[in-house]
């Protein structure tokens, strides 16, 4: 009898690679999306994923995608409530008789007393820990495709990366890598995994000129890094609430002061590949910072 894997947050940046990573594997693929229409284009990455409804402020429809679901990974939305949604899940997990959990987490999560994000995500790990579900936790670093996401305009049209990291190094990882990894664990005997955190990481801390050269060379139009005082950036967040800037400056801060630099060999002990590097994230995405002619 086929495995059935669900995936929460599956037409975002992670879930979209783990529903492509996920196909070819003999399991059964239930992608939860908060919109049927939006996630239809997951059909493409995989034929065989099956599109579920889930609104986390009904419960009910937690119950109807996690019926039948034998594992589950776990992404939160970035949001006010992620930490309530988390321990709501995990719930309904439970209830429903999943037997194994991978939860996507942050790098230092662990860390005392942290950083408000990091406090987030460690509250629904602990809750995870204490549900009684078997359980994976992904801690990985911050992902290259953020550079692909949400600098690309910039880079397009001024041939700048904005940042305010100084000259912070960073072990970004390349979401691809993240996805292979879950797949890896969401398709393994459950028992490989059980009970373990991993902290996932790039193959190197690079520091934002790093990555301003690497995507300038893909694309054969020079890059420059140019690093934005803290209130500038506070400012280019424009209309965000108060919880998110705040978030966002913390991490900055502890990226700009080398605490996000390590590294770890996890991505390769457990895939059997080694991680991408950001030359290969540039050369892959080179189109994404090219300036349309």
């Amino acid at each position: 009898m086929s495995t059935t894997i669900l995936v929460t947050g599956a037409t975002g940046t992670v879930g979209t690679e783990l529903i492509k990573a996920l196909s070819n594997r003999g399991l059964t693929v239930r992608a939860g999306v908060h919109s049927i229409i939006k996630g239809d284009r997951l059909r493409q990455l995989n034929p065989d994923v099956q599109l579920v409804e889930i609104d986390y402020s009904k419960p009910e429809t937690l119950h109807v995608a996690l019926t039948g679901v034998d594992r589950l990974f776990l992404l939160t939305p970035f949001s006010e409530d992620q930490v309530a949604i988390g321990k709501r899940v995990i719930d309904a997990a439970r209830q429903a008789g999943v037997q194994h959990i991978v939860r996507l987490s942050v790098a230092g999560a662990d860390a005392e007393p942290g950083i408000q994000l990091g406090r987030w995500h460690r509250e629904v790990e602990q809750y995870l820990e204490q549900s009684g579900v078997p359980y994976t936790i992904l801690r990985p670093g911050s992902f290259m495709q953020n550079f692909a996401n949400y600098n690309a305009d910039a880079i397009c049209h001024e041939g700048k990366l904005y940042m305010p990291l100084g000259e912070g190094k960073v072990s970004y990882i390349d979401v691809r890598d993240i996805a292979a990894t879950a797949a890896h664990i969401l398709s393994a005997d459950t028992h490989a995994h059980q009970d373990k955190i991993y902290d996932l990481s790039g193959p190197q801390a690079l520091s934002t000129a790093e990555v301003a050269a690497a995507i300038g060379q893909a694309t054969g139009q020079p890059v420059t890094y140019v690093d934005v005082p803290e209130e500038a950036a506070r400012q280019a967040m424009g209309q965000a609430p108060a919880w998110m800037s705040d978030a966002m400056m913390e991490l900055y801060r502890i990226s700009k002061a080398g605490y996000t630099a390590g590294t770890t060999t996890t991505v390769e002990e457990i895939t059997g590949c080694a991680p991408r590097t950001i030359e290969q994230f540039a050369h892959d995405y080179s189109n994404r910072f090219k300036a349309k002619q």
